[in-house]
């Protein structure tokens, strides 16, 4: 009898500090997940504006829904100073190296303007920004040429953005 009772008083408490967790991180949901949504649109929106100037507005914002891409998510029409001025593309993928997200910004030409990073959890993040994202952007690498130290993200970065190219092209989304 005294090995059921120590049992039953094993699984009351361990329920309780299951359940009593369960309601600690329900709460902790409830209060920051406005807050992180609301930070995720201001990286959004500050991509945009890093890639195609402050006075950059969104026209328009489309889901990407279907099997076509894999990594294109949303496309934005972009507007500077009333004027249709491109296209951005919210892209995000993964590798066995952790997530990445990305603005990748195209001129009407469908021309690669400039890419801005949302989220990086890749584990040589640092490599890959420093030595091949900002050298895409500032045109002192070529976005195919991924041997930066952090290879796999490159590549997993370079993908993106030639599917969203390949999205600028397409246009399916209009």
């Amino acid at each position: 009898m005294v090995n059921k009772k120590h049992y039953i008083l094993t699984s009351i408490t361990l329920g309780t500090i299951a359940a009593a967790s369960a309601l600690l991180i329900g709460g902790a949901n409830m209060l920051t997940r406005d807050k992180i949504a609301e930070n995720e649109l201001n990286r959004i929106y500050g991509g945009i504006a890093e890639i195609f100037g402050e006075s950059a507005t969104i026209s328009s914002e489309t889901s990407i829904e279907n099997d076509t891409y894999k990594y294109v998510e949303y496309v934005y029409e972009i507007k500077v100073n009333d004027n249709e001025s491109g296209y951005a593309f919210r892209t995000t993928g993964s590798n066995m190296y952790g997530k990445i997200s990305l603005i990748v910004g195209f001129n009407l030409n469908n021309e690669f303007i400039k890419m801005s990073v949302i989220t990086d959890e890749q584990t040589y993040k640092s490599t890959l920004e420093n030595k091949y994202i900002s050298n895409v952007n500032d045109s002192s690498r070529d976005v195919e040429d991924v041997s930066c130290g952090a290879t796999y993200g490159a590549k997993l970065v370079r993908d993106m953005i030639n599917e969203a190219k390949q999205a600028s092209n397409d246009k399916a989304w209009k």
